[in-house]
């Protein structure tokens, strides 16, 4: 072979591997309601959230009001937060690129009405937070706004309010196609009327007012084979708030549970397994399925204030099991809450790691590994066909040695079956498969799962979909 015809395969070869090992992914945009003050473990999320302030454009964070909080909003503690992070930045930047700046954040601060529920929706109601709703959805960007609820969510019920009031029709459904919610049950009577009102809007939640049905208790939550260790004080100690700079003194002991809002942004956070517009997919924040649930009765963290849960008028992404066997106790477990738990030890590492980026050099802390495959994320596969999953070229920037470890993610496809691998090793990064037999097409979710030897250990994910059809 001579040189030209050896480059012209080598470049051929760049070419094919380039959009497989390497894909530039738009980020999301996303904004912020906030019942902080209500309870510390907003003030928590909040911390958490500003450690992955680069990977979305922040588009608001906008102090609500909510069952727990009725008649105040608290921006004034988004700022202060916001004072420690503006301290950290530029450590951050040396980690990674993108954090944004603090005098852009800071512009970025609303409140919506001091009330509570649907008395903040209606005509003479706007706030600054709904109007920033309303200019935010109507910007030139054709990308969805992800809209995370920590608290109610009646400042995003008065921008619908005056969206359906102002805006033709046709225009409307433009913005309400663009919304993306995410609400940690029903903290104020305004999501009801939402999902009521507005039935094609996309929505992620575990409805009601009593939380013993909540897939996001899994976050931290001591549930029968979770790992209870990372979300215990002594770790959050360690490893978030002490020797960790403003960032880990502006986070504030656990009062009631530990960061119950943070699911709703864990969600988007691009780690490769999480697929945000595919819920029933699951990842960090839970997984969901599209159905209209029935109404479950509950009196879990319940109070005589709460008012009853109406019956659900409409189908949305909410509650699904995951069956799981525990690396903590080696036992299999099936709930909701599983869907989160299952992934605790390593968000709670990635966060613990983000917090040394606000003190520590390049040099001295870790940083994720990129996993890479040497064929595509998705392909069709005969029954009896053998293929392989191989994640030939994955890297890590420390340098760190990497285990590797494949599983089918069963609830995530249309497969019913467990997929035998055989041979099975866990640390093979080159795996063989033998498609299952299939009477009709069916998809396989298989999950590669890369974590570096690098202190605290990271894990970062290549989800694979395959596509088996019959001979």
């Amino acid at each position: 072979m001579n040189l030209a015809i050896l480059f012209l395969s080598c470049l051929t070869l760049i070419k094919f591997k380039q959009p497989l090992n390497a894909q530039t992914i738009p980020k999301f945009r996303v904004m912020i309601l906030t019942d902080i003050e209500a309870d510390p473990d907003d003030a928590q999320s909040m911390v958490r959230f500003l450690t992955y302030a680069n990977q979305w454009d922040i588009e608001g964070l906008i102090a609500t009001t909510s069952i727990h909080q009725k008649t105040r909003v608290a921006p004034e503690t988004i700022h202060k937060i916001l004072q420690a992070y503006q301290k950290v930045q530029p450590n951050l930047l040396k980690h990674e690129k993108g954090y944004p700046a603090y005098e852009e954040l800071k512009t970025k601060v609303k409140k919506g009405l001091p009330v509570y529920g649907m008395n903040g929706v209606g005509a003479g109601k706007d706030s600054e937070g709904s109007e920033w709703i309303i200019n935010t959805l109507k910007k030139n960007d054709s990308r969805p706004l992800w809209i995370p609820a920590w608290g109610g969510t009646n400042c995003l019920a008065q921008a619908l309010w005056k969206i359906r009031q102002n805006e033709t029709t046709s225009q409307a459904q433009k913005l309400y196609d663009k919304i993306r919610v995410y609400t940690i049950s029903d903290q104020d009577d305004s999501g009801p009327w939402i999902r009521k009102t507005f039935p094609s809007i996309f929505y992620i939640a575990s409805p009601g007012y009593t939380y013993g049905h909540a897939t996001w208790l899994g976050i931290a939550f001591p549930m029968p084979g979770s790992d209870k260790i990372v979300t215990g004080n002594e770790w959050l100690a360690e490893n978030i708030q002490q020797g960790h700079g403003p960032m880990g003194a502006a986070y504030p002991d656990v009062a009631y549970g530990m960061e119950g809002d943070s699911p709703a942004f864990l969600y988007l956070v691009p780690n490769g397994l999480n697929e945000p517009e595919h819920p029933n997919y699951g990842g960090w924040g839970g997984r969901y399925e599209f159905y209209t649930p029935s109404l479950k009765k509950d009196t879990m963290f319940a109070r005589p204030d709460w008012p009853e849960d109406e019956p659900e008028s409409r189908s949305l992404w909410t509650n699904a099991e995951d069956s799981v066997v525990s690396a903590i106790d080696k036992q299999g477990y099936k709930s909701i809450q599983a869907t989160i738990w299952r992934w605790r030890t390593e968000f709670q590492n990635d966060f613990a790691a983000r917090m040394d980026w606000c003190t520590k050099s390049f040099s001295e802390a870790n940083h994720p590994p990129i996993p890479a495959l040497v064929h595509k994320d998705l392909f069709t596969v005969r029954s009896g066909e053998q293929f392989h999953l191989n994640a030939e070229g994955t890297q890590d920037p420390d340098g760190d040695s990497m285990s590797y470890l494949w599983f089918q993610y069963k609830e995530a496809g249309t497969y019913p079956g467990t997929v035998s691998f055989r041979p099975y090793a866990a640390n093979l990064y080159d795996l063989p498969v033998t498609a299952p037999p299939v009477d009709s097409p069916k998809t396989i979710h298989f999950i590669l799962k890369v974590t570096d030897k690098g202190k605290p250990a990271l894990t970062r994910y290549k989800r694979v979909i395959v596509t088996v059809v019959p001979k």
